[in-house]
């Protein structure tokens, strides 16, 4: 029988769907994407997996690698529907452990009788302020050029890491293909994700359907979906936000004034725990300054992140230069520059001979070099008076919160096969509350 050209495709469409489908379903419960994330209670971590029908959510851990994990703790998942054209349904599942002793490595699988992900490992985090946590840090990076993934996947596997922060811009973009880019980037981190704590923040490519995609994937603390939250990490207050409020106006103004008070309670307790936890650092996408060649927001003179909405209300710069922020973590672009102390354009090192100890003004890192398809991004031909290094190269960063006095950030270039590209030490004499006014 002659089949029409039109009918042909539909057809074609049908058989591609169900292809599709099939491959989703053929172990619709079996987890995957399966990643952890710290719910900002000592002791405890939260196991994060999706499946394709509804299931039980357990996890199952212990001390052995082999046998019979005897440790159990039940969750709850609940659907996400993706806003694509097919409305695919997801199932995302939560459990949190409770009870983890500090330092102690655990093995732990999830899902339940209708289908167990493999077995993983993680090592629970320190509690109290006095240990000397080490992270991997970057932002960008995309389901196509991950350039710093397999570096990042052997360090975390020789444990050379305690906690990721990916400073916004995941997948390129998790909506993408009716969310199936979403799926493949979970899949690609799920070796450096299910061992070690990922914590995150929201960036500019999140934002569609509301940023649903970032939001039901990542469990972070508080209650606000991952959109800013807050949580100590041994010696440092680590504060995660969006700046993605100041440029979607269309999901809600009042997110602005909503985060904006949010940051400043939680900046003012942090200040007044200087004594217990002494650094306090930010990490948001967008950054305040750069020195790239392009027009995004961080190249203008008056950047909205910097200096707020018309008639410099809700600036964040003010904000964080007020409660004596220590040190600010950003990306977007796609590249890695150091900034010496500033403050509205005004350089503010300790001295001359060592610019980054007792610094009087904040310290920020852009690190957006991870690797995505829209490649690295271009400097300007000459930097800024404020800017210290700048490096156009793929990588990421590494920050050790040594102690109450010294944290150490490099860069590391996967351009040269890991080498070293920036090393510098903030120092800090350990003292209460503090403020650059």
């Amino acid at each position: 029988m002659f089949i029409g050209p039109s009918l042909g495709c539909y057809c074609l469409l049908f058989f591609f769907l169900l292809g599709d489908a099939g491959a989703e379903g053929s172990q619709k419960a079996a987890p995957e994407q399966v990643h952890l994330s710290y719910p900002g209670e000592p002791g405890c971590m939260t196991v994060t997996w999706t499946t394709w029908v509804p299931a039980a959510s357990e996890v199952q851990f212990g001390l052995q690698l082999d046998g019979v994990l005897p440790l159990r703790a039940q969750g709850a998942s609940s659907p996400f529907v993706d806003g694509g054209i097919l409305r695919r349904k997801l199932y995302m599942h939560r459990v949190t452990l409770q009870g983890l002793l500090p330092g102690v490595q655990y093995v732990y699988r999830c899902g339940s009788a209708q289908g167990w992900s493999r077995r993983f490992r993680f090592r629970a985090l320190q509690s109290g302020p006095n240990w000397s946590p080490r992270l991997a840090v970057f932002g960008d990076m995309g389901a196509d050029n991950p350039q710093a993934l397999p570096r990042l996947r052997r360090e975390t596997q020789q444990g050379m890491y305690d906690v990721v922060l990916h400073v916004g811009d995941f997948a390129y973009n998790m909506d993408q293909d009716n969310a199936r880019v979403g799926d493949t980037f979970m899949r690609l981190i799920e070796p450096v994700a299910a061992s070690i704590p990922y914590m995150t923040c929201p960036g500019n490519h999140e934002e569609r359907y509301n940023f649903s995609n970032y939001r039901a994937r990542f469990s972070m603390p508080g209650n606000t979906e991952g959109l800013w939250y807050s949580w100590d990490l041994g010696p440092a207050h680590i504060i995660s936000f969006s700046t993605e409020v100041y440029f979607f106006l269309h999901y809600g103004r009042h997110l602005i004034q909503k985060q904006f008070r949010w940051l400043e309670r939680d900046l003012q307790k942090a200040n007044d725990n200087r004594a217990l936890r002494p650094w306090i650092i930010t990490m948001g996408h967008r950054p305040m300054y750069c020195s790239n060649a392009d027009l995004d927001d961080c190249t203008q003179h008056e950047s909205i992140v910097r200096k707020g909405l018309s008639g410099g209300r809700y600036g964040l710069e003010d904000l964080f230069y007020k409660y004596g922020v220590d040190l600010q973590l950003w990306a977007h672009e796609h590249s890695y520059e150091r900034l010496w102390p500033i403050y509205d354009y005004q350089v503010y090192n300790g001295s001359q001979e060592n610019p980054y100890t007792n610094p009087r003004g904040p310290v920020h890192i852009i690190t957006g070099s991870a690797g995505c398809e829209e490649l690295l991004t271009p400097f300007k031909p000459f930097p800024r008076p404020w800017s210290a290094i700048r490096v156009r190269e793929y990588g990421f960063t590494r920050l050790h919160i040594l102690n109450s006095t010294h944290l150490h950030v490099q860069q590391v270039s996967d351009d040269q096969d890991g080498k070293i590209v920036d090393d510098v030490w903030l120092v800090r004499p350990r003292q209460g509350r503090r403020t650059y006014l």
